[in-house]
C-alpha cells in the first residue's frame, strides 16, 4: 500500500503544498504518494504544482472522496555528483563538476535543484575539458589571501629623486606596462561572460585575475604621474601584437599565448624591474605585480597540462598558433625601441657610458632569461627540445 496523507480542508495555496512536499520527500523516485482532501478546488493547484516539479499525477475516487495519486518524478535531476578533496570525481558525493554543463542549469548554484521551465542560458564555454584546471580552487584561495591594497602596500611618499633621463625611462616602461596589462585584463574578462557558472572555481579565478590586472594598471599609472610626468609612447607594433591576443576566440589558445608565453615572459620582466629599479616605489610595484602574474601563469599551465593529457593533438594546434602569430606580426617593429632603451637606462641608473654598458648587458641577459623561461614552460607542456626552443624564439618581440 502506498503512503497516504490527508490535507483535510487545508487549501493548496494556504500551505497544503508544504505537507505534500514533505511527505513526497520520504517517497523514493518512481513510487506513489496518495493525497486526500476535503477542501474545494485543491486538485487544480496540485496538478500545476506536480507539473512544475516533474511529478506524475492521476485522480481517482475512493470511498466517495477524490484521491490524488502522485508518482514522484526525478525532482533531483538538477543535482549532480560531487568531487572529493583530491579533485577526483566521486559518484557518491554531491556537487561534482560534470564534463558538460547543461544550458538549463543557467545561473543556478552547482548542486541546486533546477525547477522545470527555467530558461536556458547559452554559455559557449560549457565543457569542463575546455576550461578546467584541477588547481583552480587552490589558486583562487591563494589569490584571495594575497590581495594587496595599492594605497598601503606601496610607500608612495618615500622621498627619492632620479636623473631626468632615468625618470623618463621609468615612465616609458610604466606606459608600456599599462597597455600590456590592459590586454591581460580584457582577455579573461571576455571569456568570463562565456563561461558556464557550473565551473565556478575557474569563474572566480578569472574574476580575481581581472581584479589583479586592474590594480596593476592603477599602480603603473600612478607611478607615471608620481613626478608630474605624462605617459610615454605607445607604438602601432605593440598594439598590433596585443590585438592578436584580444582577438583570439579559443580559450585554451588564448591561455597559451597570454598566460604561458606572454605573462610568463612578463614575470621575468617584472623580476628584472624589481632587481634593477632605481627607486623604492618602482621596486615595490614590480615585486607585487610579479607575484600576481605568477599565479596567472600557474593557472594557464595547469589548464593546458590537463587538456593536453586529454587531447594530445592540442600540442600541434598550440604550436601552429605561435607560428601563425609570428607570421601575422612579421611586418611589425616588435618591441618599442623607446622601451628597449628605457630598460637599458633603468638598469644603468645614469647616462654615463660605463653605466649604459652595464645596463645593456643586463638587458641582454634579461632577454636570454625570458627565452629560457618560455622554453622550459613549453617543454613542461610536452613540446620536444628542438620544438620548444624554436617556438620560444618565435614569441613576439613585444614580450606579451
Amino acid at each position: 500500500m502506498p503512503p497516504i496523507i490527508d490535507i483535510e480542508a487545508l487549501g493548496f495555496d494556504a500551505g497544503a503544498h508544504l505537507a505534500v512536499k514533505l511527505a513526497l520527500g520520504q517517497v523514493p523516485v518512481g513510487c506513489v504518494l496518495e493525497v486526500r482532501g476535503d477542501g474545494e478546488g485543491w486538485q487544480g493547484p496540485l496538478a500545476g504544482w506536480c507539473r512544475s516539479q516533474g511529478h506524475g499525477l492521476e485522480f481517482v475516487v475512493a470511498d466517495g472522496r477524490p484521491l490524488a495519486r502522485i508518482t514522484r518524478g526525478s525532482v533531483q535531476a538538477g543535482r549532480w555528483r560531487g568531487a572529493s578533496a583530491t579533485g577526483a570525481i566521486d559518484p557518491a558525493a554531491h556537487g561534482a563538476v560534470l564534463p558538460t554543463a547543461e544550458a538549463r542549469w543557467g545561473l543556478a548554484a552547482r548542486g541546486a535543484t533546477v525547477e522545470a521551465g527555467s530558461p536556458a542560458f547559452a554559455f559557449r564555454l560549457n565543457r569542463q575539458a575546455d576550461v578546467w584546471a584541477d588547481s583552480a580552487a587552490t589558486l583562487y584561495a591563494e589569490a584571495v589571501a594575497a590581495q594587496w591594497n595599492a594605497d598601503t602596500a606601496i610607500d608612495w611618499h618615500t622621498p627619492f629623486e632620479l636623473p631626468d633621463e632615468v625618470e623618463d625611462a621609468v615612465v616609458q616602461i610604466m606606459t608600456y606596462m599599462v597597455e600590456n596589462e590592459n590586454a591581460a585584463l580584457v582577455v579573461p574578462a571576455r571569456f568570463l561572460g562565456q563561461l558556464h557558472p557550473h565551473f565556478r572555481e575557474v569563474q572566480a579565478l578569472l574574476a580575481i585575475q581581472v581584479a589583479d590586472e586592474a590594480r596593476h594598471i592603477d599602480v603603473f599609472t600612478r607611478r607615471i604621474a608620481l613626478k608630474g610626468r605624462q605617459p610615454g609612447l605607445s607604438t602601432a607594433g605593440g598594439q598590433t601584437s596585443l590585438k592578436t591576443l584580444v582577438d583570439e576566440p579559443d580559450f585554451s589558445v588564448a591561455q597559451f599565448l597570454l598566460a604561458v608565453l606572454g605573462e610568463g615572459t612578463f614575470v621575468s620582466l617584472l623580476n628584472f624591474l624589481h632587481e634593477q629599479a632605481p627607486d623604492p616605489v618602482t621596486r615595490q610595484i614590480a615585486r607585487l605585480a610579479a607575484r600576481d602574474e605568477a599565479r596567472h601563469v600557474a593557472f594557464g599551465m595547469a589548464h593546458l597540462g590537463r587538456k593536453i593529457a586529454l587531447e594530445p593533438e592540442l600540442l600541434a594546434r598550440l604550436g601552429n598558433a605561435v607560428e601563425a602569430r609570428f607570421d601575422q606580426l612579421a611586418g611589425t617593429s616588435g618591441l618599442n625601441e623607446e622601451v628597449f632603451d628605457a630598460l637599458i637606462l633603468l638598469a644603468a641608473g645614469s647616462s654615463a657610458p660605463a653605466d649604459i654598458a652595464r645596463g645593456y648587458a643586463r638587458v641582454q641577459e634579461l632577454l636570454q632569461n625570458m627565452a629560457r623561461g618560455r622554453e622550459a614552460r613549453l617543454a613542461k607542456l610536452g613540446f620536444e627540445g628542438v620544438a620548444a626552443r624554436r617556438l620560444a624564439s618565435l614569441h613576439t618581440r613585444n614580450f606579451m
